[in-house]
């Protein structure tokens, strides 16, 4: 049982008077927003409006200018909107990095679950399974940062546009994935679409 599956109640995340702003440009301004732990919610906003400068403030990438930012644990994972993969790895490599196998008893199982996670996603990589991820096509790539941050053992996970340029019959089966995957952990989602927002059943926070 992995440290997550054994906790029993997450804290909640609480944003008090957010005021956040790049020079001239105001992004959040006296903004609150109280997260509880182990449900999901979704942010909702057109572009620029502070959906991603609010993840990266939950995840302490960033500090307001003003306000406090308390429960984020410290166990986080995080897909950002660029997948941030190391480009000469492998897909099961770059996910193996963030699961830390002990050995190589250890690493050959843990390589054979990502496997398991990639096809749940539509991800086949029969033919890529040694190649670099800078020979993947951008849906494929985004796929492999997703699983990363699904399989890391944290109690928040911070998605930004899971879905992004993937295809319809893909999206269905990430959402799905993203789901399933999520094991009571406490979820918070960026999206800017409507359907992918009620997919997840969550509370719905538009900026």
């Amino acid at each position: 049982m992995s440290k997550t599956q054994a906790k029993i109640e997450l804290k909640n995340i609480e944003l008090k008077n957010i005021h956040k702003a790049y020079g001239e440009k105001t992004v959040l301004k006296d903004f609150n927003l109280a997260i509880t732990g182990s449900e999901i919610t979704v942010i909702m906003g057109t572009s620029g409006a502070g959906k991603t400068t609010l993840l990266r403030l939950i995840a302490g990438l960033e500090t307001p200018d003003r306000g406090t930012v308390t429960g984020a644990p410290e166990a986080k994972s995080m897909l950002f909107q660029e997948d941030r993969l190391c480009e000469q790895l492998s897909a099961a490599e770059n996910v193996s990095l963030a699961l830390k196998p002990k050995n190589k008893k250890e690493r050959k199982a843990v390589l054979s679950n990502i496997e398991k996670h990639f096809q749940r996603t539509g991800l086949d990589l029969s033919h890529h399974e040694t190649s670099p991820v800078r020979e993947l096509s951008g849906g494929m790539k985004r796929r492999v940062a997703l699983v990363r941050a699904m399989m890391a053992d944290s109690e928040l996970i911070l998605l930004d546009e899971p879905c992004k340029g993937l295809d319809e019959a893909t999206k269905e089966l990430t959402l799905k994935y993203i789901k399933e995957e999520r094991r009571g952990r406490t979820m918070i989602v960026v999206t800017h679409d409507a359907d992918e927002a009620s997919f997840f059943d969550g509370k719905i926070i538009s900026l």
